[in-house]
């Protein structure tokens, strides 16, 4: 992205709108860069757990039976690691994020989104001292509960926060800064298991021990960022809100976008019960598609092979060494796709990324399931050859997760909710999002037992549905304000407009 480049609302929006005067500055970036480490946190946990799960170290000091199980000369391929406890150390954080998130919401509003993230990086670092310290189970979940709280509140704040300081031209990359910053935490977690595989009997401590390095950098960078005009406007600091606003546009020429936010912050106002107001008629098709955003990048499962890519990769075949490298070659992927997004979603859209990726991991996972089912039983192993097969389906099935689901998981919720019900819309998305990643991860392991390869059918039908939803459902946000999206997208549609009111009449548009 092109320092000094204008930009203009008006120029990537289906008609109507202001045009917003701005530029794109290194004060922004650098702003969306620091508060997108929150992803940084959330990416290395991601990846951490399922290294760490196929250590043997970590396996024998708290996870003897699997211990076992996993050097079982004759124990079943797709259940050696099926245990409730192992999958309850990797689940857990997503259920404290959960419950965190609707507490982050009033925090986010009440003290805005900068304090939230800081609140965030505290919690997440007692949770670290938690679990590189740990000497039995319980000191272990405690520190992922902690870990999760932090989560939470990262997670709530960090793609708002982005959102609202995002030139509008440009919020579609800007926001997916926090995408792409889990998976390099994915990709750093999974060099870090590499090596640390190799040190014993401790290395495990070291891997749970740097989660803290992006805690303490969200944290630090925390104090060099501005809060969002939006949220300052929003409790009444309009001062300080249009000096934020003219710094991170980078021109004194404001005024209309000032006007806009005061307007939607003033609705905003006369809604006393965020939450009473999001389960009104009115805020259905938001609250529907945010919660179903979640709930389907869930269901693509790739968190699924994410969380347990080295555990996976030792149930094709390889050996701990070899599973964690299959795990960083796939994070490399994941890494460079999430770049191609940032590149190509305020080009082609939404729509066209969520589609064009449902055909490549439908596609990549039937051949997956069938390439396990064919080939690898309940004992032994696959060849080398199919083994690197299977490996190079799981890099196609992440690119195109990375490039779609994955970062517009994040960035369409945190960009189609009015003022007034902005954090409390967007908590249910964030816990929607932990609430089946705890379930996805608690059962994949059990699932992967029970089902063997057929466990990618599974996920298979799912995307069939995401591509039904995305095709009839699921409207186009590019280049629309966020203010704007009432008017502009949800009283335009097909299905949604009906649930909008009709005080101000809009011509009807497919």
């Amino acid at each position: 992205m092109a320092v000094g480049m204008a930009i203009s609302s008006a120029d990537a929006g289906d008609g109507g709108g202001f045009a917003f005067d701005g530029k794109m500055n290194k004060f922004v970036i650098l702003c969306c860069i620091i508060a997108s480490t929150g992803g940084l946190m959330f990416g290395y946990d991601i990846g951490i757990s399922g290294g760490v799960t196929a250590m043997d170290d970590f396996l024998e000091k708290f996870f003897h039976s699997v211990y076992l199980k996993k050097h079982h000369a004759h124990e079943d391929n797709y259940c050696k690691y099926n245990n409730q406890g192992l999958q309850l150390f990797t689940s857990s954080l997503y259920l404290a994020a959960l419950v965190a998130s609707f507490f982050a919401s009033y925090v986010c509003s009440k003290y805005g989104r900068k304090f939230t993230m800081q609140v965030a990086a505290f919690i997440f670092l007692l949770g670290v001292l938690f679990n590189g310290a740990a000497f039995h189970v319980a000191m272990l979940i405690g520190g992922r509960l902690l870990l999760g709280c932090g989560i939470g509140f990262a997670n709530q704040a960090v793609p708002l926060f982005l959102s609202e300081i995002a030139p509008v031209k440009y919020r579609g990359g800007l926001n997916i800064l926090f995408q792409l910053m889990v998976t390099i935490g994915i990709l750093i977690a999974n060099l870090v298991n590499f090596f640390m595989e190799k040190i014993h009997p401790w290395g495990w401590r070291v891997s749970l021990s740097l989660a803290g390095v992006p805690a303490m950098l969200l944290l630090i960078g925390s104090f060099v960022i501005p809060e969002t005009p939006t949220s300052l406007i929003e409790r009444g600091q309009q001062n300080q809100g249009l000096e934020t606003l003219r710094k991170i546009r980078g021109t004194e020429n404001v005024e209309k976008e000032y006007q806009e936010i005061v307007h939607a912050c003033e609705m905003a106002h006369e809604v006393k019960h965020p939450f009473r107001n999001l389960m009104k008629r009115k805020s259905r098709p938001q609250l529907v598609i945010a919660i179903l955003m979640q709930v389907f990048q869930q269901f693509t499962g790739i968190n699924a092979i994410m969380f347990y890519a080295p555990v996976l990769f030792q149930t094709i075949g390889f050996h701990n060494n070899a599973s964690l490298m299959s795990a960083v070659i796939t994070g490399i992927v994941n890494v460079v796709s999430t770049i191609v997004s940032i590149v190509l979603v305020d080009i082609l859209g939404r729509r066209m990324l969520l589609l064009e990726a449902c055909a490549q991991m439908f596609i990549s996972q039937l051949a997956i399931g069938s390439t396990l089912m064919v080939h690898l039983e309940s004992t032994g192993s696959l060849t080398k050859i199919t083994s690197i097969a299977v490996v190079c389906l799981v890099c196609v099935y992440v690119m195109s997760f990375a490039w779609s689901w994955g970062p517009l998981g994040w960035l369409i919720p945190s960009e189609i909710f009015p003022v007034e019900t902005r954090t409390a819309g967007y908590a249910f998305a964030v816990s929607s999002n932990m609430l089946f990643t705890f379930l996805i991860a608690q059962a994949f392991l059990s699932m992967l037992c029970s089902m063997k390869a057929a466990v990618f059918f599974f996920f298979a039908v799912w995307i069939i549905i995401m591509g039904l939803f995305t095709i009839f459902l699921l409207p186009e946000t590019k280049g629309i304000p966020i203010d704007e999206m009432t008017d502009r997208v949800w009283k335009q549609h097909w299905f949604w407009r009906r649930f909008m009111d009709h005080d101000t009449p809009c011509p009807s548009r497919v």
